[in-house]
């Protein structure tokens, strides 16, 4: 629960700039751009429905790029939180840089609404980052009340401490104090041994081939799904409306990914192929709608689209990309992903300022990139019901891979 309500806090600072940035309508006295600031200071006129750092520095025309930037540098802050406190986390455990699992972009979605709501209630720029940031102080302190991970304190031999946290979830749950004893794991580390590097990802084939992959699929799911987000401010109507929507459309993607990955005449790979490219052409499409489109065939209706299929696809990602991944080097992999994601939230921002070229611009780069990561996961294996590599040799062992088939086929 508290994971889950420090998510949306985590939404709304991913969405701060969209309605702390937002451009509202304006006009300037007389043609041509002024010379100085304080020159447009006078000529120009903002409509009064809501105040933003925009108003508040007159950031328009040349000096629009500053508020893409503002937001970029939001995701710059991730990778660089992304690179020091995830191999913190596994020094120091998991409780104190916090981590979460795909379910939780469930509540990242409801964020989204919440703050579009905090928004329309909030209209003075200053006042509503401080409404959306407070919360932070909370959570902060309530993080300290969080168990840590037993997994992680079982593989750190803390058997005691890990199976006071198990206690602590059993009752929690409901159930009754159990006689646990955690026995030591016979194939953990010791201390004189070290797992393999991540330098392992580029010196076998098989490792390397997939790392590029998904490092570039992670890349386009992160600039697609946070540069249609961002892009919620730029649609035509009402701005908080939709805001609102670009999260809530995402509350049946966590479903409906959930479903089709389980089947086995669509599994990982082909529903991950499927959103994207379904998200790709949602995209394209809007360039090719004609100006009187109804609300059924509208620009923001394709958007919505689009943003709920990469969002399946997102959710996707995390499980797919841990099971291709041998044991000893999962959370190399998911690391390196993790931050190449990041590059794509880096550049996002800027995309929609590319609407000046044309309306259709931006929604055709994101459909560009929707469609090649979605292709590009064809050439990944499925994992469905598959046996999941414990070690380096066996992700490169087609002999050892029949064999885990076919026990697995036998138990089966």
């Amino acid at each position: 629960m508290t994971v889950s309500c420090f998510k949306i806090y985590v939404a709304c600072q991913s969405m701060l700039i969209v309605l702390v940035g937002a451009v509202p309508d304006y006009h300037i006295d007389q043609e041509g751009i002024p010379a100085s600031r304080a020159e447009l200071a006078k000529r120009i006129h903002f409509a009064d429905n809501f105040t933003s750092i925009v108003t508040e520095w007159y950031l328009i025309e040349q000096e629009a790029y500053k508020v893409s930037l503002a937001s970029s540098l939001f995701f710059a802050g991730l990778l660089i939180g992304n690179i020091t406190f995830g191999p913190l986390s596994d020094k120091l455990g998991r409780k104190p840089v916090y981590i979460s699992g795909s379910l939780t972009n469930l509540t990242f979605a409801v964020g989204i609404a919440v703050y579009a709501l905090l928004g329309y209630c909030v209209r003075e720029w200053r006042y509503l980052a401080l409404v959306s940031n407070t919360p932070g102080i909370f959570f902060l302190l309530l993080s300290f009340m969080l168990p840590e991970s037993p997994r992680w304190l079982y593989s750190q031999g803390k058997m005691a401490e890990a199976e006071d946290v198990l206690q602590y979830i059993a009752l929690g749950n409901g159930k009754e104090r159990l006689n646990l004893k955690l026995k030591p794991s016979t194939g953990a580390l010791r201390k004189d041994e070290s797992a393999p590097g991540i330098l392992n990802l580029v010196k076998h084939p098989v490792l390397r081939w997939r790392t590029i992959i998904l490092m570039y699929i992670w890349y386009a799911c992160s600039f697609v799904y946070y540069g249609l987000t961002l892009n919620a401010g730029e649609l035509r109507g009402n701005l908080y409306l939709n805001v609102a929507l670009s999260g809530l459309v995402e509350v049946p993607a966590f479903p409906l990914c959930m479903f089709f990955i389980e089947k086995s005449w669509s599994g990982r790979r082909k529903t991950m192929t499927c959103f994207l490219v379904f998200a790709g052409l949602a995209c394209i499409f809007t360039m090719v709608l004609p100006a009187n489109a109804g609300l059924l065939l509208s620009p923001t209706l394709l958007a919505l689209c689009g943003k709920m299929m990469v969002s399946a696809a997102f959710n996707i990602v995390y499980i797919y990309t841990s099971e291709l991944y041998p044991t000893v080097l999962r959370n190399a992999g998911l690391g390196v992903c993790s931050m190449s994601c990041r590059f794509g939230g880096i550049l996002a921002p800027f995309v929609p300022s590319m609407k000046s070229l044309s309306p259709s611009v931006p929604f055709v780069v994101f459909g560009i990139s929707g469609l090649s990561a979605g292709f590009l996961t064809l050439l990944l294996p499925e994992t469905l019901n598959k046996p999941i590599a414990e070690s380096i040799e066996d992700v490169q062992s087609p002999k050892y891979q029949v064999l885990k088939n076919e026990e697995a086929e036998q138990t089966g």
